[in-house]
């Protein structure tokens, strides 16, 4: 994942690019505990998630919480399977959510924390 460049921070700053605070481990090595990225909260408003994307979704069970994950696969009824980097299975639950739980894709990394 690339650093944030000169156009991702102007579209943070005229608010085109939302920043989010990394919580937990499930995303190692990539991104860790405390890392700041950036997500675009309107990628997927002409296209949908591909597998790869980095995305920033609601919780399937749990309302209020947002989880980061990648999208691993694509199911035909519309649901996306959503997991994260760590191969420690006690780090990294996989999600199977609709397409409206999806926020944004993450776009870059901001300010990491190590």
């Amino acid at each position: 994942m690339q650093g944030s460049n000169s156009k991702e921070i102007l579209l943070w700053l005229i608010r085109l690019r939302q920043r989010y605070r990394v919580t937990g481990a499930s995303m190692r090595p990539l991104l860790t505990d405390n890392d700041e990225v950036l997500v675009d909260l309107r990628a997927y408003r002409r296209q949908q998630p591909r597998i790869g994307d980095i995305v920033i979704a609601q919780h399937p069970t749990q309302a209020g919480l947002l989880i980061i994950k990648r999208v691993k696969g694509v199911h035909e009824e519309g649901l996306y399977y959503l997991q994260g980097d760590n191969s420690d299975p006690t780090q990294n639950s996989p999600s199977l959510v609709t397409a409206q739980l999806i926020q944004g894709r993450v776009t870059s990394l901001f300010t990491s924390a190590t």
